[in-house]
Parts: C-alpha cells; sequence; structure tokens
C-alpha cells in the first residue's frame, strides 16, 4: 500500500468517471481548491454521517472556489441519490479497484485530503469513529480564501510577453488571408482507448483555424519567429526551440461564441511532444477572449497587437468567451530535435484518420542546400 500523501506535497493526478458517468481528470480540475474525500465502500454509519456533515457546506462548492469528490471503492446502495445530487462542482468518484484510494495512501483509514490550485496537499484528515471531528473539518472548508489569495500574495503565471514580433502590415496580411480563405472549425486532441484522435466539442471550444500552406508565407512567419521571438525564449526559459507545429491563423468570434475551456496543451500521446505554446495577436478591437492560468489565480492575459505570450505547454490555461468582434491569432507550438524524435514514434498512437507527422517541414533552422 502506498504512503500517506503528505502537507505540502504534490498531489497524485488520476483520470476517472463518476456515478453520474462524468469524466474527471484531475490535472484539470487544478486552479481552485479540490476537497477528495475518500470514502470506502460507504458502508460504515460514522463515515456516512461525516460525509453528511460535509456536504452541510455544499454551499462552498462551486466551480471557481472549491470543488468536492467523494471516492469510493466499492458501488454503493445510495448510488442512484448520489448521482442525483451531483453537479460540476460536487461528484463521486468510482475507483471501484482502489487504485486512487491507494496512491493517496487511504486504503486503511477513510480520509479528508484538500488540495490547493497547484494541487499540492493542505490537509489530510481522518473521518470516521474516533477521527477528526466533522465540525473541523467544516471549519477548515469555510476557512478556504478565495483563489486569488490563496498564497497570502498575488500570484503570476510563468508567462513570457514578448512585443513586436510580427509587425502591423504582418498582422493585416495575416487576418486577409484568413478572411479570403477556407477555415475549417478547430478541434481538440483526445486521448479513446490509448489512441490520440481530433473531436468536437463547442461547449469546450469553439474556433476556427485557416492552415496557411503557401511557402513563401510560411517563410515570412518562420523567419519573425527565428530573428525575433526565440532569442527571447532562450534568455528567459533557458531554451532553444529548433522546430515549429502548426502554421495557423485563428480566429475566436463573438457571433459564435468562441471559447477555448481550461486545458493542457501536452497531455496526449499526439501533443507530448510540445514545450512551449504561443500566442501572436493578430489584432486589438475585440473585448474578452484573454488567457487566464487558473493554477495561478483569475489575472487576465493578453499579448499587444503583433506581440507573443510563450508559456509552457503543461501550464493549465484557458481563452475566455470573446463578447464583441473577432480575435485573430497565430497560435503554433515549439519543441526540439529531441521531441521530434518523440513526435515521430508517436505516430503509432494516433487514431486511423488522422494525420501522421512528417519530420522537416516544421524545422526553425532549415539546413542549407
Amino acid at each position: 500500500m502506498a504512503d500517506q500523501v503528505r502537507i505540502g506535497d504534490p498531489a497524485p493526478w488520476f483520470d476517472a468517471k463518476t456515478i453520474a458517468g462524468a469524466s474527471i481528470s484531475l490535472g484539470v480540475v487544478a486552479g481552485r481548491w479540490v476537497a477528495l474525500c475518500f470514502l470506502g465502500l460507504l458502508n460504515d454509519a460514522e463515515v456516512v454521517r461525516t460525509l453528511a456533515e460535509l456536504l452541510g457546506e455544499a454551499a462552498l462548492f462551486n466551480d471557481d472556489h472549491l470543488v468536492f469528490y467523494g471516492v469510493l471503492t466499492g458501488q454503493p446502495d445510495e448510488a442512484a441519490k448520489l448521482a442525483e445530487v451531483s453537479h460540476k462542482a460536487l461528484g463521486f468518484i468510482t475507483d471501484y479497484n482502489g487504485e486512487i484510494t491507494n496512491l493517496y495512501g487511504a486504503l486503511d483509514t477513510p480520509r479528508l485530503i484538500v488540495l490547493d490550485p497547484l494541487l499540492r496537499v493542505v490537509g489530510n484528515y481522518s473521518i470516521g469513529k474516533n477521527a477528526t471531528p466533522p465540525e473541523e473539518l467544516r471549519t477548515f472548508l469555510r476557512s478556504l480564501p478565495a483563489v486569488d489569495e490563496n498564497a497570502g500574495v498575488p500570484l503570476t503565471a510563468p508567462a513570457l510577453i514578448v512585443p513586436r514580433i510580427f509587425e502591423s502590415q504582418v498582422c493585416d496580411f495575416l487576418i486577409d488571408l484568413y478572411e479570403k480563405g477556407d477555415s475549417v472549425d478547430s478541434g481538440f486532441m483526445l486521448d479513446n482507448n490509448g489512441k490520440t484522435e481530433t473531436v468536437y466539442n463547442y461547449t469546450l471550444k469553439r474556433r476556427s483555424d485557416l492552415v496557411i500552406s503557401d511557402p513563401e508565407v510560411r517563410e515570412l512567419m518562420r523567419d519573425r519567429i527565428v530573428r525575433r521571438l526565440v532569442p527571447a525564449i532562450e534568455r528567459f526559459f533557458q531554451y532553444k526551440p529548433t522546430r515549429m507545429d502548426r502554421y495557423l491563423v485563428s480566429c475566436y468570434d463573438a457571433t459564435i461564441g468562441g471559447h477555448f475551456s481550461r486545458h493542457r496543451d501536452n497531455i496526449n500521446a499526439g501533443a507530448r511532444h510540445r514545450r512551449f505554446a504561443v500566442s501572436i495577436n493578430l489584432n486589438h478591437d475585440y473585448d474578452g477572449c484573454d488567457l487566464i492560468f487558473p493554477e495561478f489565480g483569475r489575472r487576465v492575459y493578453r499579448a499587444p497587437l503583433g506581440g507573443a505570450i510563450v508559456f509552457s505547454t503543461g501550464a493549465l490555461h484557458q481563452v475566455t468567451p470573446i463578447t464583441r468582434g473577432k480575435r485573430y491569432a497565430f497560435v503554433p507550438f515549439l519543441y526540439g530535435e529531441e521531441e521530434a524524435r518523440l513526435r515521430e514514434a508517436n505516430n503509432a498512437l494516433l487514431q486511423d484518420g488522422e494525420k501522421h507527422y512528417v519530420s522537416g517541414k516544421d524545422m526553425l533552422f532549415p539546413s542549407p542546400v
């Protein structure tokens, strides 16, 4: 059996299903307080009473502050009732093989384990008979501050903003290219049975993309990245990218509810080669549609016209809904030679029909002929 997680340590990540059928990925749940209540078989009267007491704090459970998940190692008699009371911030995880419970060292003793917005353990309490009194647990949950105040000081995401990557004329040219071209719905990658596929779900993402195929335009974009952005990444992140994935212009349109929900850019097998995400704004006449890094609070980030935001693909982020106008952006990923080899190897993990990677066209520093 695994040791109990300790206060201050990063919590083990997991993916799971709830009794209500929802999918839970702890890595995406980050950015708020997370209460994991390990309930075992839910057949102990004291554990049931403690759960009832904790659910008395249901007013605290909301998607932007604190989420609560009961973790069950067997199907309880009241499964239907638990599914009925579930919502986005309250659910019951089906851990019927005990793997998640074991990860947290809670197989022998039911526990309440609380994580901060960076998914580090801030509370670990035994529950049930002769354990932590339920009122003490409720007091602790009530004491959790707003996410923006969780560290006691303002937090800033590790994102680099670099102005003046594209000239305004280049921005206008790319927008015009988009408007005259044949853009398509932009999906996102999802792993299904160990294989990565592109899926479309407007509740999670609504955006349109135009792939840039003209060699001269691609060369113009590559040149600006190499001359003006790569040196800044080398200086501040101590990493020199040599490859760039995706030459495309993206558009978030207020008339169709453009947005992109919380996600990380390197989780799926087809995306593990990505090291840095880049977002270069091509216009500024719009409202909303800003970047948020939920693990570091609710502050919004926006690159200047022609400027870039660069951040690790491992950072949880979202694009807020656009409320007026259209936002156009160039959104590539940067990586290196080792990652290019990984990307090629991961072709085997793509679903049938997905476009396979061929090394060469992604090079930032092409070999001289």
